[in-house]
């Protein structure tokens, strides 16, 4: 939710400050449809939320309804983006985003085919310009192994990560290198198959001490392993560029079949085979949503200010 957020704001331009909300108890459950807690003072001295009240609020998900609703009842000159569809009516924004697999169409809803982030064209190419020594140590082909895990859509099935393992030993075998890193989802014989079967080969493996390296495994990566479950981390791939293989697990919805079947079409992505001889090669349009989202913002926000 976080990268996804600030990924708009960052692409406004925005100085902002993060409102990180957790409603308790019956005012949870009643989310998008209740109100703020009374205990939260909203828009009271001294509350998390209170004046002066921001040009653009930027919120996400079912949960951030109820604060969004108060601070337009409280602000309605301030310019409202709600993400994700919270099943809140078209009326809950000014604007509205959610990906394209989703169904909610309106005349204030926008889509995009990825989710937005903070891998801007600019971000990419600042990282490229210097490669820490660690990856340069790594021959080329340098493969970013990017693990997800189980959820409630793709349930990893034990032979699910065995052909997950297979695929990467026939990588390692065929030259290539690689810069793992899981992921707070990564189920633990999804790592274990993964460290076993990459062991062998040159490769970083990313343990979750020190800093977070997936910034650079982006920029340097020759080509992406990415499993299913996460429309982030594919997403976030397919803004490079760069060849992404997915690998599939037992599972799956609709949901994600659209949006997996979009990104095929665009030529970012392609399937994970059980084997590879060699590591395939092509290049497409990089995918930057939150540059897409943020032009929509300004150019209503201006289209307002004009009405007043």
């Amino acid at each position: 939710m976080d990268a996804q957020t600030r990924g708009v704001a960052d692409a406004l331009g925005l100085d902002y400050a993060m409102k990180p909300i957790s409603p308790r108890g019956f005012f949870k459950l009643l989310a998008p449809w209740g109100p703020v807690a009374p205990s939260e003072r909203f828009g009271q001295t001294g509350s998390v939320f209170a004046p002066s009240w921001p040009d653009v609020a930027i919120a996400l998900g079912r949960s951030a309804v109820p604060y969004l609703k108060a601070l337009r009842r409280r602000s309605p000159r301030t310019f409202t983006l709600m993400m994700l569809d919270t099943r809140a009516g078209l009326g809950v924004a000014d604007l509205i985003w959610v990906p394209q697999h989703d169904r909610l169409r309106g005349s204030n809803v926008i889509t995009t085919l990825t989710a937005p982030h903070s891998y801007s064209p600019t971000r990419i190419a600042n990282l490229r310009a210097v490669m820490p020594d660690d990856i340069a140590a790594l021959p080329a082909p340098r493969v970013a192994v990017i693990l997800g895990g189980k959820n409630a859509v793709y349930d990893f099935r034990p032979e699910d990560d065995e052909r997950f393992a297979g695929a990467l030993r026939s990588l390692g075998a065929s030259g290539a290198s690689f810069m793992i890193t899981p992921s707070r989802r990564t189920h633990a014989r999804l790592l274990e198959v993964t460290d076993a079967a990459t062991r062998p080969y040159p490769r970083i493996l990313w343990d979750g001490s020190g800093a977070n390296p997936y910034p650079d495994f982006l920029a340097h990566a020759d080509a992406f392993v990415v499993t299913a479950d996460s429309v982030n981390m594919t997403g976030e791939a397919a803004a490079t560029g760069r060849p992404v293989l997915v690998h599939t697990p037992g599972g799956g919805s609709d949901k994600f079949g659209r949006f997996h079947e979009a990104l095929r079409q665009h030529g970012a992505t392609r399937p994970l085979p059980d084997r590879l001889d060699a590591l395939p090669k092509w290049s497409y349009e990089p995918l930057y949503s939150a540059d897409t989202i943020a032009r929509e913002v300004e150019r209503r926000w201006l289209a307002t200010r004009e009405r007043r």
